[in-house]
């Protein structure tokens, strides 16, 4: 699309992986916010988006991207916790 600009955010729960919230901002965020919503609403997991399977390239995508770094951050977490 060509902007510079655009964020999507998850807040996802540490001790079960429940997606809590979505942040989105930018062109399209509108056509975003809903799927967040949707795994919200069904008490899905940040594992449901890791394992969606979205069209590429699409701004949809951008879920499954959040998702990993999501999953990769709470792993650091867990990797530095246990060394303590």
């Amino acid at each position: 699309m060509g902007d510079s600009y655009g964020m999507l955010k998850l807040l996802v729960s540490s001790e079960d992986r429940r997606l809590l919230g979505v942040h989105v901002f930018g062109t399209q965020a509108t056509e975003l916010v809903h799927i967040g919503q949707t795994v919200m609403g069904c008490g899905g997991t940040v594992d449901y988006l890791v394992n969606a399977v979205f069209n590429y390239p699409t701004l949809a995508e951008s879920y499954k991207v959040a998702a990993l770094d999501a999953m990769n951050k709470m792993r650091t977490v867990a990797r530095l916790t246990a060394e303590m």
